[in-house]
Order: C-alpha cells, then structure tokens, then sequence
C-alpha cells in the first residue's frame, strides 16, 4: 500500500520534513517514490505539490494523520472533489 507520510530530516532539535509518497513497509526515512512538498513545524511553512498529490490520491494513497490534517490545512481535498 502506497502512504503520503512525513521524511525526516535535519538537525537535532531543529528538525523539518518532507512529505513524501512511500511503500508502507519500508522504513520512515527510506527511499520514497516521489517527494510530493516540505512542512516545518518550527515556522508552520508548507509547501505542496498539489496537483502530484491529488493525483497520488486518485491512485489510492493513503495520508498518514498528520500529512491529512496539513492537506485540510491547504485545502487539497476540495480540489480533489472538484477534479
């Protein structure tokens, strides 16, 4: 199963993520698939790729907790509505 989740990656304590589609059985920082945008819990900056994760959603991923709350946040479920 396909998963739109968060990469780690940075410095101790000063940590940033990207979001990325990835195989649900490989491990968290594992090689992704595609890199679909970038989330910074420090500042709250997000960046999306949205019309790459509408369509990863159209094939059938599925967004961790986190990453589905950061997508209400941009609004990518309306367009996918609308698409």
């Amino acid at each position: 199963m396909i998963k739109i989740r968060l990469k780690r990656y940075g410095k101790k304590r000063e940590v940033s993520y990207r979001i990325v589609a990835i195989n649900s059985r490989v491990r968290r920082d594992g090689r992704p698939l595609e890199e679909l945008g970038f989330y910074n819990p420090r500042t709250d900056e997000t960046r999306l790729n949205v019309p790459a994760i509408v369509e990863r959603l159209k094939q059938g991923a599925q967004p961790t907790e986190t990453v589905r709350d950061i997508l209400t946040k941009a609004q990518v479920f309306e367009q996918l509505k609308t698409a």
